[in-house]
């Protein structure tokens, strides 16, 4: 039968404790993964402080599938900067750059305006309607650094599932017919 066989009488053998041991394992790990989040989500100050470049709106300077690292300060964000920002009614976040600040004089808010490097004109139609300007509320953080292409690995799962199940179905096989 081959390796598919030899996989089920691993499987077959396995005691309860291997099992309860594998179980913990994993478990572990994907509680050592969540802390590790949240401990960048604190050391940040962004809810989501990696972010991958879905769309070729940022071309030539960060192009489909870049993960962008993020950090989100108290400084007051600047007309260049590259900000990550949520518009109300939408799910995915948004990668572009600021291409106008307002300060409100009654408040002294900052309001800002942003586009797409490779977009004719500026975001106001990707806002909510009505909308003309994104407040701080709506940022996520600025992107302070990033490594080209890695986020194609995301966005291939997203886009193709069964390949997201065939490797989660392979890593739980790993996991559960390792004997160590």
């Amino acid at each position: 039968m081959g390796w598919i066989g030899e996989t089920v009488d691993s499987v077959k053998s396995l005691q309860i404790r291997q099992v309860l041991t594998q179980a913990v394992s994993l478990g572990m790990i994907v509680t050592s993964a969540l802390i590790i989040w949240k401990a960048l989500m604190c050391a940040t100050g962004s809810e989501s402080p990696v972010v991958v470049v879905l769309s070729g709106s940022m071309e030539p300077g960060f192009r489909r599938g870049d993960i962008l690292f993020l950090h989100m300060s108290k400084e007051p964000i600047r007309a260049g900067e590259i900000v990550v920002f949520n518009v109300d009614g939408r799910e995915i976040p948004i990668v572009h750059r600021v291409i106008k600040v307002h300060e409100r004089e009654d408040t002294g808010e900052v309001d800002v305006l942003t586009k797409g490097d490779n977009n004719y004109g500026d975001d106001r139609l990707l806002y909510a309607q009505g909308q003309l300007w994104l407040q701080r509320h709506h940022i996520m953080g600025r992107a302070v650094g990033f490594l080209p292409y890695v986020g194609w690995v995301t966005i291939i799962m997203t886009e193709k599932p069964i390949i997201k199940y065939i490797l989660i179905g392979a890593l739980g096989l790993l996991v559960i017919t390792s004997k160590d």
